[in-house]
């Protein structure tokens, strides 16, 4: 700590160099002083710090295990960036803020979106998923908003939508950009007014829900191509999670694996010994484009194929085995299966069959499911 310590004096030339010896020693011991309520208030707030990060992650542990308990599955992940995004939860679960969820399809939003609601105090409320992308227009206003008897051909009775099931509780609407932007601006209205109408209906009603969406678009080019309104996006977007792609956590694969594996051999009745190191290898080296989702896919199919042996290799689904993986593993080190666009000579019945190119690009699991 740098500082200066003067003494004045009226009548010149009063101080000697032992009153000279005295200031340096009471500075110092200022200083030290000083220091020490400085390193003292440093840790305080390290030890608050400390204590806050293990709150949230009780709160973590708390809401992991309600929701397992309510059938929701277990919430597995030791990466760094599947904990920042349960401490993101553990923030603001217990707010009434609008929540984005974005990621890939897969990664896992609804569990996300259903932590958000285990920890507000609408947990004990409904909470109604509304997915945009699986309706059309016409039928996802009715299922949103609901319909008076009479709105259209078919509506022969009155229909209470989402909105109103969901009251005092939480609303979850996936892939959100899929909504029309009419729909958007009519949903935009109930974001900022907390109100709405049925279809074909006049009584304006009153809406007390909490708002969480979900996206695996970009929204940023959807906003820039007008398939989504910017004000809505900013309505939405009060406290944005991103949800990491599998891929870029992949220190999260093996364990979700083998959750999957214990779960699923249960329920399915074929128990598996474990998954091989060759399988394991393969695991960690795919790409996974379905991400979480695809990887429970993988290991279920791998069960009923290995007839309660060890998961190999060859159990795994077939893009997969076709497929180099995105990082070859040889001998515990990755390397690029594939280089400068061509792959090695295959090997049929002990000869060298003909080359086949692949393009830079890679190629997709769709083409390669046609094929």
């Amino acid at each position: 700590m740098k500082g200066a310590l003067s003494f004045f004096h009226k009548e010149p030339d009063r101080y000697d160099s032992e009153d000279g010896e005295v200031a340096r020693r009471l500075a110092d011991r200022i200083g030290l002083t000083l220091s020490l309520r400085r390193l003292a208030e440093e840790a305080r707030i390290a030890a608050e710090a400390r204590e806050h990060a293990e709150r949230l992650e009780a709160t973590v542990e708390t809401l992991s295990s309600e929701l397992e308990r309510r059938g929701n599955g277990r919430i597995v992940g030791v990466s760094a960036s599947w904990k920042d995004v349960l401490l993101q939860v553990a923030r603001v679960a217990p707010s009434e803020t609008t929540v984005l969820i974005t990621g890939e399809s897969g990664t896992g939003k609804e569990i996300v979106a259903r932590l958000l609601r285990q920890g507000s105090p609408r947990a004990g409320k409904p909470f109604v998923a509304v997915n945009c992308a699986a309706l059309p227009e016409p039928l996802l206003e009715s299922e949103l908003f609901g319909h008076e008897r009479g709105a259209f051909t078919g509506a022969i009775a009155r229909k209470i939508g989402r909105l109103e099931q969901a009251a005092s509780g939480t609303l979850f609407l996936d892939e959100i950009t899929e909504m029309s932007p009419v729909l958007q601006a009519k949903f935009l209205r109930v974001l900022q007014e907390k109100e709405f109408q049925r279809v074909g209906g006049t009584q304006v009603l009153a809406t007390d829900v909490r708002v969480l969406a979900a996206t695996n678009r970009d929204l940023a080019a959807a906003i820039a191509h007008g398939l989504f309104r910017e004000d809505l996006f900013y309505r939405l977007n009060v406290f944005g999670i991103h949800i990491p792609a599998l891929r870029e956590r992949t220190d999260d694969i093996l364990p979700l694996a083998e959750t999957f594996l214990e779960e699923l051999s249960q329920s399915m009745g074929r128990p598996a010994t474990g998954i091989s190191r060759d399988a394991r290898e393969w695991l960690l080296s795919y790409s996974w484009p379905g991400n979480v989702r695809e990887l429970r896919n993988a290991i279920e199919r791998a069960i009923l194929l290995c007839d309660g042996a060890l998961i190999a290799r060859e159990h795994l689904p077939p893009a997969m085995a076709r497929l180099e993986p995105a990082r070859g593993v040889q001998n515990g080190t990755a390397t690029p299966a594939v280089q400068n666009g061509a792959s090695a000579p295959a090997v049929q019945n002990g000869a060298a069959a003909p080359a086949v190119s692949i393009p830079t690009g890679g190629v997709s699991l769709e083409n390669l499911e046609r094929s």
